[in-house]
């Protein structure tokens, strides 16, 4: 298996929680961000206890968490038997992806209608930390100001609640973009488009922007066939 297609490696998360703030939503999103990164992989094991053990708390948190994480086909929950990391569910990343290239082509059109040059400095800077996270192979910190780019399109758009709806479902395509995410030149490339996409909204250019959306989320679902044959314990149909 060549180096640019190895799944990231286990790191170690902060286990300590803000008391300030509820236990659950910080767990969940812990466990959700460690899964999407593949620091846990799929098939890997959740122990309630254990969990709870690590964070601090009591399993009743825990519990919460993981059925949200169930909610979103991100764990399997066998009862009175284990939990364990979902494998990636090419079907469910197939109807993520079909959800947010219907919604994000319909608000590139409207931004691009509408003259904000707020945003495009916004989006801008957005896409400066993607570069400089891309030259430095920091892949997760990549997918946080790449999921800030398409964040400020749905709230430049007035849209925000879709963002949400949209992140909710989209943990499994968004494995197989982190898998895909080390291939020579995939950040480069994502960079491009997100550069293109700016450019047409600058210049009001509603369906230049809608065609190089289309083509920067289409990305990596055109790849599966190459993630599958990298990584064929990881995914299923």
């Amino acid at each position: 298996m060549e180096a640019a297609h190895t799944a990231p490696r286990a790191a170690s998360r902060p286990a300590r929680l803000d008391r300030a703030r509820q236990a659950a939503p910080q767990v969940f999103e812990r466990l959700r961000n460690a899964i999407i990164a593949l620091e846990l992989p799929p098939g890997a094991p959740l122990s309630r206890a254990e969990l709870a053990a690590q964070f601090g708390i009591s399993s009743t948190p825990v519990r919460d968490a993981l059925m949200r994480l169930e909610e979103e086909g991100l764990v399997d929950v066998f009862p009175q038997h284990a939990t364990v990391v979902s494998r990636i569910d090419i079907s469910r990343a197939q109807q993520a992806h079909f959800l947010r290239q219907a919604l994000e082509l319909e608000i590139v059109r409207l931004l691009a209608e509408q003259h904000d040059e707020a945003l495009i400095i916004r989006l801008d800077h957005a896409i400066a930390l993607q570069q400089q996270f891309a030259k430095a192979g920091e892949f997760e910190a990549f997918m946080a100001a790449d999921n800030d780019f398409h964040a400020q399109l749905y709230t430049a758009a007035g849209k925000q609640d879709l963002w949400a709806l949209v992140r909710s479902r989209s943990g499994h395509i968004d494995r197989l973009r982190r898998l895909h995410l080390p291939s020579p030149g995939k950040a480069q490339n994502i960079v491009r488009h997100h550069r293109l996409i700016t450019r047409a909204i600058e210049a009001a250019d509603a369906d230049a922007a809608q065609q190089h959306l289309r083509k920067h989320l289409s990305g990596t679902l055109s790849e599966l066939d190459k993630i599958r044959s990298h990584h064929p314990e990881y995914l299923t149909d």
